[in-house]
């Protein structure tokens, strides 16, 4: 091979390359008017705070600003909001009473189930014509290449 000559192997990369390039900025432009459309006032990076206290219950901010790849003075602000919302309260840690957890509200968790029951039926719509093989072939190699993602560029798992 010369130098500069692709290969199909490069051509390959190249056009997954592309076709996330292109994920990434659909998933942009759709936030971006997704979020003019909400009145709710509450961030995304928030809005990312409060799945994971749902998901995963109560723990304490240092805790959950690592689930999320965020430092610790940008979670709090966050979850300021979240607070200030309703969304979010503190609790007194029952392992040690100097230290807070933070739990979603039954607003909160509403909230999250709200979102999630829209999300999937927008997803269900936007999939109905593919058959159940092929959703499934999607979820299983966008878990592994999410995964290896993680793995090459941030070092660790969440």
């Amino acid at each position: 091979m010369h130098a500069g000559e692709v290969t199909d192997h490069d051509r390959q990369l190249d056009l997954l390359s592309f076709e996330l390039f292109r994920l990434t900025r659909l998933f942009e432009r759709a936030h971006a008017r997704k979020t003019a459309q909400q009145t709710d006032g509450l961030e995304r990076a928030a809005y990312l705070l409060l799945v994971k206290l749902v998901k995963d219950g109560p723990q304490r901010l240092s805790a959950l600003a690592d689930a999320v790849f965020s430092d610790v003075s940008t979670a709090s602000r966050q979850v300021a909001q979240l607070v200030n919302l309703g969304l979010v309260e503190r609790r007194a840690d029952p392992t040690d009473g100097r230290a807070s957890l933070l739990a979603a509200t039954d607003v909160g968790i509403d909230k999250i189930e709200t979102r999630r029951r829209a999300r999937n039926k927008e997803y269900a719509e936007m999939l109905g014509d593919w058959s159940e093989e092929d959703r499934s072939q999607l979820r299983e190699l966008l878990g592994r290449f999410n995964n290896e993602f993680e793995t090459h560029y941030l070092g660790g798992s969440a």
